[in-house]
């Protein structure tokens, strides 16, 4: 899989990247590559009829730039207006059946102030600002409109009216989408019918990915900003949670909790499938690997249904879905389970998208046979979604009649199961004790082709997960504080011990003693400006314990 999807690019990575004095000359690169299309649109929308727009595409990103052109006071900023933008291309391309990752960019000539810690609200996490510019109106910009087929095939189906409306795929029944089907096959039809040749023709041409993305981030599409009586909210401008809920009201999800025998149940942890998840995947910090290989899994598996639909006599590729995640805590190993669930929903692999989260605790019970009782209801909840095992290593305890070696050969049983296909088991742990526990057990390794390694978080990294946590409470630092709580910080990185470091559940340790000491003196001081109740000082940053290194990691457990 790797040797075809490596050559995927991240347009958007690339454009957030970019600075104010690199975008430019980004842009103009971008004219001169062949896998990128890129065209200004004309007419698009009312909201943007006194601003310049260009759109950039690839194979699964697309990027909308503004240049704010405007001249005058718009009742809306050029943020709200390019979300204006990016949510009527989202409704088309998915109306259309594309699944692409969106992305915003505006450049302004005004001067955009910005708060402490960040230049927009998470409303707006998916948009970048450069201020500043100048000569907006008259500046050229080179687009790329030649070959590029497939990006050109995503801007027409986002500038097309007509894709306002859903048109409902896969109804044998409907003429027009036999038409579609005829159509879509004698496109992309090999004239001498030879499949791994079309497969390549695929990778190629950056075919169609499916995209969109963490944990409890507000999903709300709404278009923000001044709303008036004379405007009334279009369909595109609304918030589409209520719509995810409609498509999963059918879904009926497993309760949370087992019966291992007559006299024991345990609660099992059920997290639901998120909508959006391209784009919860993107605004994650770090990570950039986990991206791609989240990008070629999925990339091949929906590739695998377009051609079984187009060419149901020919052999598919087999692809597995279960998965290895390598990583110490905090480094976002649930976060990216919960996305990876539900990208492979989207991309139609899983039926359900939901996580099932289990551990050693949820298998061993305290009768014979509850491994087996404990497994079987475990696959049941896990079925049309992920069921994710953490500290998996505790399985492979060191005596042979360790009761965590018979789950482990249950599991092995399941993994040979041809009929399990509506499932994708994820085993997560420390690095060198998982590879432990694939090298134990024959063919085991084999079953896990997927690997994602998630890595300690630099302290830049940190910072930046530090100022997305401070802004869901609409908390600022003042200048100093954030200086006094980057030395806090990089003191506490320096001491870390490497097999203890918390990563991202530090930095939530650390900031919940903040806020604690903040409530302490707003009540000890009682500001009388408002403003002030939301403003960390100096006073309020204090140092947590850096955890110490632990024993190490026992596996004999026994009854």
């Amino acid at each position: 899989m790797n040797n075809f999807l490596i050559g995927i690019r991240r347009l958007i990575y690339g454009f957030q990247k970019q600075t104010r004095e690199t975008i430019w000359q980004y842009m103009d690169e971008l004219a001169t590559d062949s896998d990128i299309y890129s065209k200004e649109l004309k007419d698009f929308c009312p909201e943007v009829a006194n601003d310049r727009l260009f759109v950039y595409a690839s194979n699964h990103n697309l990027v909308v730039v503004l240049l704010d052109t405007s001249g005058r006071e718009e009742k809306t900023g050029p943020e709200a207006r390019v979300k204006a933008v990016l949510n009527i291309i989202e409704t088309r391309l998915e109306n259309s059946h594309h699944y692409v990752s969106l992305f915003g960019v505006v450049l302004t000539g005004k001067t955009i102030k910005e708060p402490a810690l960040s230049p927009l609200d998470e409303e707006f996490a998916e948009i970048k600002v450069f201020d500043k510019m100048t000569n907006l109106k008259r500046r050229r910009v080179k687009l790329y409109e030649d070959r590029m087929p497939y990006g050109k095939v995503l801007v027409e189906d986002a500038t097309n009216p007509f894709n306002d409306l859903y048109v409902p795929m896969g109804n044998e029944d409907n003429e027009e989408d036999e038409e579609l089907e005829d159509n879509y096959s004698s496109e992309y039809e090999d004239p001498d019918g030879d499949f791994d040749a079309l497969l390549k023709k695929f990778i190629d041409h950056d075919f169609e990915q499916v995209d969109e993305e963490d944990d409890d981030y507000d999903m709300n599409d709404a278009v923000t900003g001044d709303k008036t009586e004379e405007l009334p909210i279009p369909k595109w401008a609304r918030e589409d949670e209520d719509e995810d809920d409609d498509e999963n009201e059918d879904i009926t999800f497993p309760s949370g909790e087992i019966e291992q025998n007559l006299n024991l149940s345990v609660k099992v942890k059920i997290l639901r499938p998120i909508p959006n998840p391209r784009r919860e995947l993107e605004k994650l910090v770090g990570c950039e690997d986990i991206k791609r290989r989240m990008d070629e899994l999925v990339a091949l598996t929906q590739y695998n249904k377009m051609m079984q639909k187009s060419f149901p006599m020919s052999k598919q590729h087999e692809v597995s879905l279960h998965s290895v995640f390598l990583g110490r805590p905090g480094t976002g190993k649930t976060t990216v389970c919960k996305i990876f669930g539900s990208l492979l929903h989207q991309a139609g692999a899983l039926s359900k998208g939901h996580v099932v989260m289990c551990d050693r605790g949820t298998f061993i019970g305290t009768l014979w046979g509850d491994e087996e009782r404990s497994m079987n209801q475990v696959l049941e909840m896990a079925k049309g979604g992920v069921l994710m095992i953490d500290e998996a290593y505790l399985l492979n305890g060191k005596h042979e009649t360790d009761p965590g070696k018979l789950v482990i050969q249950l599991l092995m049983n399941i993994l040979a199961d041809e009929t399990q296909r509506d499932i994708a088991v994820v085993l997560c742990g420390y690095k060198e004790p998982m590879q432990k526990l694939l090298d134990s057990t024959p063919g085991l390794q084999s079953r896990f082709p997927n690997k994602f390694e998630f890595t300690d978080f630099s302290i830049e990294e940190l910072l930046e997960i530090t100022r997305r946590r401070v802004r869901e409470y609409e908390y600022e630092f003042t200048p100093e504080a954030w200086d006094k709580y980057r030395d806090v910080l990089a003191e506490a990185y320096q001491q870390r011990d490497p097999q203890t470091w918390g990563n991202a559940r530090f930095i939530g340790n650390l900031l919940d003693r903040i806020y604690i000491q903040h409530a302490r003196r707003c009540v000890r001081e009682r500001p009388t400006e408002k403003g002030q109740l939301r403003l960390l000082t100096p006073d309020d940053i204090c140092q947590i314990e850096v955890p110490k290194p632990r024993p190490s990691i026992g596996f004999a457990i026994s009854r």
